[in-house]
């Protein structure tokens, strides 16, 4: 993934601080935009899981603090809901003004409540996927309990979320109140995804059955299995994301023909990168425009979310033999129906191993076995087996190697 520091201002003259969250080689099928929680930032872990799960589908994905909240300048007490809608709106401004205008809004607890809202002013949105939102923006003003009442009869009250205060006016709960959720979801535009955990202890499900029966269709609905409402857990919101970017294709339409050239690019001609964060082993793999995921056992402190290394190697060698005898039999005209290889990976030692040379005294062994479906001769058997031994990646494999690598402008050279 590919983020990108940027700040826009919004409709007050606050500069707004958000991440744009870009496939690897800046280029997007399409842009969306994606609302964080009630005083929550851009950064908290769910909406950067969230948003990167989406980018590695090629969905740009733009996260911001709202006014007063994050890195965003502005007063966050004097702000209320209708002013989150209006940032909304702004950031959607900037991205046409900027990139390309979005096509999905995806929002997080009130952030959702939010962004069903404001699609009604961003005409260029034809899908709308909330996580965890509540039905009516004014289920807030009950979780604030307390500090509401006291905003009620003083005009403001402090309340402390999340181990930080925050100063709330009653200005804000009067504008909660004022919205018309069955009104804004009657006269939604295009497609809705309901993402919503039973096990929500914030937000109970009965919220999102209220919005899903008071929208039209096209309407779709997840469960979010035993998922918090912060979708603590990392696999919870990348979950989401994974869900969100797959079903929102269908209603990209003619973005997703071709991919959004971004201005200015300065990607690279790399067609492969990784990226492994600071807990586990699990990697992002984005290989020429598709989203893969490798990690380790758990065994090996991985969280065994994808394959490991190795087995994303035999499955090269294992796909280029498979392929390299197909194209093969396909020239010559033989009746080869499928082409099937398995592989297993061993380290052994030398001594093990006519005419091997290594310094410590083991190697890697691959044991190939391939299978041959159709009606062909022995001779073509044989003749294929011996092509399989010729694939390209073969070679590659047991022939020298020089692997470069450059780290702010120093080289390594390795030989193998």
């Amino acid at each position: 993934m590919n983020t990108k520091k940027i700040t826009f201002p919004n409709g007050s003259g606050y500069r707004l601080a958000a991440r744009l969250e870009l496939p690897d080689d800046e280029r997007p099928v399409a842009y969306a935009i994606f609302a964080h929680c009630f005083t929550c930032s851009k950064n908290i872990k769910a909406a950067v899981n969230i948003t990167r799960a989406m980018s590695s589908r090629r969905i740009a994905v733009l996260r911001f603090d709202f006014t007063g909240l994050g890195e965003s300048e502005g007063d966050f007490a004097a702000t209320d809901f209708s002013s989150q809608v209006s940032d909304l709106v702004a950031a959607a401004r900037f991205l046409e003004r900027e990139y390309q205008a979005p096509r999905l809004l995806v929002g997080h607890s009130l952030g959702g409540s939010a962004v069903l809202v404001a699609a009604a002013e961003i005409p260029s949105a034809t899908a709308v996927a909330t996580i965890a939102a509540p039905y009516s923006p004014s289920h807030l003003r009950r979780l604030l309990g307390e500090s509401a009442e006291e905003a009620e009869r003083q005009g403001e009250a402090t309340v402390n979320l999340g181990g930080s205060d925050f100063t709330i006016r009653k200005s804000l709960l009067d504008d909660l109140e004022a919205q018309r959720p069955a009104e804004t979801l009657a006269h939604l535009a295009g497609a809705l995804l309901v993402l919503h955990s039973p096990a929500d202890g914030i937000v109970k499900i009965d919220n999102a059955t209220q919005i899903f029966q008071a929208a039209h269709h096209p309407k779709s609905f997840i469960s979010l299995g035993s998922a918090d409402h912060l979708l603590s857990e990392g696999a919870d919101s990348r979950y989401a994301g994974e869900v969100i970017a797959s079903w929102a294709t269908r209603y990209l339409g003619a973005a997703e023909a071709e991919p959004v050239a971004q201005p200015d690019s300065q990607a690279s001609d790399n067609r492969v990168t990784a990226r492994t964060g600071a807990e586990g082993f699990r990697t992002e793999i984005f290989a020429n425009g598709f989203s893969l995921t490798a990690d380790e056992p758990v065994s090996y402190g991985g969280s065994n979310e994808g394959p490991s290394p190795y087995e994303f190697l035999m499955a090269a060698l294992a796909a280029c033999t498979t392929m390299t005898v197909q194209m093969y039999a396909r020239r010559k005209g033989w009746p080869l129906v499928e082409a099937l290889v398995r592989l297993s990976h061993h380290r052994i030692h030398a001594e093990d191993c006519r005419d091997c040379e290594s310094e410590d005294r083991r190697i890697d062994k691959f044991i190939r076995e391939l299978e041959l479906i159709g009606e062909l001769d022995l001779e073509q058997r044989e003749k294929l087996l011996e092509i399989a031994e010729k694939c390209p990646v073969h070679r590659t494999l047991t022939g020298e190697i020089r692997v470069e690598t450059t780290l702010k402008g120093r080289t390594l050279n390795v030989e193998v």
